[in-house]
């Protein structure tokens, strides 16, 4: 008679299971509450102290770590020495091993956990036998995701002897236990663990990041490049928790700029007004806000209309039939916004290419969550290794409580509205990065330049090109101190009337002075904006 060991800890569908398994002939051998599941269920259940002559000791923690157990499952059955080991020590060999691990994760996603809790649901036992069953693959298949059950029965009813389909399962064991292990070293390296409520190791180390392939990609940023989305195991964050309702697959381009769209508007999450994002390669080209979904989309379009087709459209409210008619005039590779009322949703399909995508909750909670990984940190691969930073808090509109004025003239109050809302456009915007903007809404965009003065110079131009008058006034945010006096310079003669920047150039004085002369208002956050 075959033999079947099932230790799990999450019971979905275990009952069933065992039971298919008994009517192909199977024991099933099973310990603590697994195994009162399938008694109480009417299973027959051989208990794992009968099969090792030993019972469970330390409260469960010590149950199948035994010999008769690791051997049954280790031996290699088509060696006749490990076949008459077995015998020689009555030994029956194990050819199913279904097995799930204690939640430790979940258990320390809870704030209150005390570690000596948290120490109780490090599994031992269960990873032991899913690596032994994962090793010895070729001859006893290994199980460790309830979802896979009824293929398992499956491939037994046709003799289960397909060498890919168990080395996948052995494959998924491995990656199984590995963030097991990865969530338990990151949990005792923090500051949950040490009772400091700090991380003791921001960067440790090594670190491992358990992913799973979310889907493959038609071709990656060009189409001799090959490409697949992974996202992070465990809670969906970002991009990878969107919803796509309508439209092709993302592609690789895509997914990049959905990334660059969701961090433009993440300085808006909290605003009660709608606000929109244009992104063209995960920069914005237009943002705006607007007393309606619509109107905030019509004046981020008049930004730069040229560069907005083929654009990523992201909205921080549900989108409505008005804004569904006016969206539906451009082509635009993706929108996202929190949902979609059904009318607008019926005018928005007709647009057969269009992925429409939203994103799950409050935009004020999910947007607000920038991080890359779980803990507030990003991760950005480079050749040869990686960088691991800890998140950047998206700047309010509404917090300007630590500004500075260092200029004669202080800005009006049109003035610090235009300043507050440029200084939230321009977090999404590529350095080095100016932002002019009126009326809460961006005119002109100078993005990724190699100087600023250039930058300064290119957001004029685009406003110009775009039909705007800088000349009528406007504000200007830059994302970094101005090195020299050009770029204000620059910025005066391009209309500029006031002025929002970090401050901490060693020519600060001089850079002062130069607003001083054009009459501007400049004000100092004290933070840096980069985004490289």
């Amino acid at each position: 008679m075959p033999r079947a060991v099932l230790s799990v800890y999450d019971k979905t569908g275990i009952v069933d299971f065992a039971r298919r398994l008994v009517d192909l002939g199977y024991e099933i051998v099973s310990t603590g509450g697994t195994a009162r599941a399938l008694r109480e269920s009417a299973v027959p259940v051989t208990g794992v102290g009968e099969v090792t002559g030993f019972p469970e000791v330390l409260d469960g923690r010590v149950k199948t770590l035994h010999p008769a157990i690791a051997a049954a499952i280790l031996a290699r059955r088509n060696r006749a020495s490990d076949m008459k080991e077995l015998a020689v020590h009555e030994i029956t060999p194990i050819d199913v091993v279904a097995v799930n691990l204690y939640p430790f994760e979940e258990t320390v996603a809870d704030p209150g956990v005390q570690l000596d809790d948290a120490l109780e649901q490090i599994d031992i036992g269960g990873p032991t036998m899913l690596r032994e069953a994962a090793k010895n693959h070729t001859d006893v298949i290994v199980v460790c995701d309830p979802s896979d059950y009824a293929g398992v029965v499956e491939r037994l009813e046709d003799g289960g002897t397909d060498p890919g389909w168990r080395r996948a399962l052995a494959a998924k064991v491995f990656r199984h236990t590995g963030g097991y292990d990865a969530a338990i070293t990151r949990y005792l390296s923090s500051g949950a663990a040490t009772g400091s409520g700090q991380p003791a190791e921001l960067f440790p180390a090594a670190m491992s990041i358990p992913v799973e392939k979310a889907q493959d990609l038609r071709y990656g940023e060009n189409p001799d490049q090959k490409a697949a989305f992974y996202r992070t195991e465990g809670e969906r964050r970002g991009v990878a928790a969107l919803v796509q309702h309508h439209g092709k697959e993302l592609s690789y381009n895509n997914i990049l700029d959905l990334d660059g769209a969701l961090m433009s508007l993440a300085p808006f999450a909290r605003s009660a007004r709608p606000a929109c994002a244009v992104i063209k390669h995960t920069t914005p080209c237009g943002i705006a806000v607007g007393d309606t979904v619509a109107e905030a989309y019509r004046r981020a379009l008049a930004t730069d209309p040229i560069s907005a087709f083929g654009s990523v459209i992201a909205i921080n409210q549900p989108v409505d039939g008005e804004a569904a008619d006016v969206l539906a005039e451009l082509f635009i590779e993706c929108l996202i916004a929190p949902g979609y009322s059904q009318d607008a949703m019926e005018r928005l399909v007709v647009k057969k290419n269009l992925r429409i995508l939203s994103f799950p909750g409050e935009a004020s909670s999910f947007l607000s969550d920038s991080a890359h990984l779980a803990g507030g940190q990003e991760l950005r691969g480079v050749r040869g290794g990686a960088l691991l930073q800890t998140r950047s808090e998206p700047p309010w509109p509404g917090d300007d409580g630590g500004w500075r004025t260092v200029t004669k003239r202080s800005p009006s109050d049109a003035e610090r509205a235009d300043l507050r809302f440029a200084w939230a456009a321009i977090w999404g915007v590529k350095s080095n990065a100016i932002v002019l903007a009126r009326d809460e809404a961006a005119i002109g965009i100078g993005a990724g330049q190699t100087s600023r003065v250039d930058a300064s110079k290119l957001a004029g131009w685009k406003a110009q090109q775009a039909g705007h008058d800088p000349g009528a006034g406007c504000v200007l945010a830059s994302d970094a101190f101005f090195p020299f006096r050009d770029g204000v310079d620059a910025a005066a003669e391009a209309g500029v009337t006031a002025v929002v920047q970090p401050g901490g150039s060693i020519r600060d004085e001089e850079v002062i002075g130069a607003a001083d002369e054009h009459g501007l208002a400049m004000v100092f956050t004290g933070r840096r904006l980069f985004r490289h």
